[in-house]
């Protein structure tokens, strides 16, 4: 099939369970790529930018620390993000989940859970920005975040 789209490709057998012939298909697949431009400076990692980074991580240290309790009716919302003169960030972001009882599950006993959460996307934003981060977390209810979810989410998902 792939001959008709590409007439001049070399027919190759290979086999992805006993991985024979993936030598000579990596080769042939790079010989035939196009030679571009860089489309990012080399040491730009990421098209994504810091604050969006921010989001994920405080959302990925959250589901980590709730995957049984609050699996993923929960997102992050930016409130704040700004660089202090000292060249700190300060991070304020909510948490929402969808009922009450979420809410308290997020926040945990005496605030224990929502601490840790913050400890470990703060300790990760640091990693990731290589600066000291002041991170102050909230926790909101938002009745209508799952049918936006479902609103904002592709065709067949």
């Amino acid at each position: 099939m792939y001959q008709v789209l590409v007439p001049e490709a070399p027919a190759l057998a290979f086999s992805a369970a006993s991985r024979q012939g993936l030598k000579e298909l990596l080769e042939t697949l790079t010989a035939r790529l196009p030679v571009r431009p860089a489309e990012f400076p080399e040491e730009q990692i990421t098209d994504l930018y810091e604050r969006e980074i921010a989001v994920e991580l405080i959302r990925e240290a959250a589901l980590i620390f709730l995957q049984q309790e609050v699996p993923h009716a929960l997102a992050v919302r930016l409130d704040e993000f700004s660089e202090r003169e000292n060249g700190n960030a300060y991070i304020a972001a909510t948490l929402l989940v969808e009922r009450d009882s979420q809410k308290g599950i997020v926040i945990g006993e005496g605030g224990a859970m929502l601490r840790k959460i913050g400890s470990a996307a703060r300790k990760e934003i640091e990693a990731m920005s290589g600066r000291k981060v002041f991170l102050e977390l909230r926790v909101k209810v938002d009745k209508g975040l799952a049918r936006r979810r479902k609103r904002l989410a592709p065709a067949g998902v």
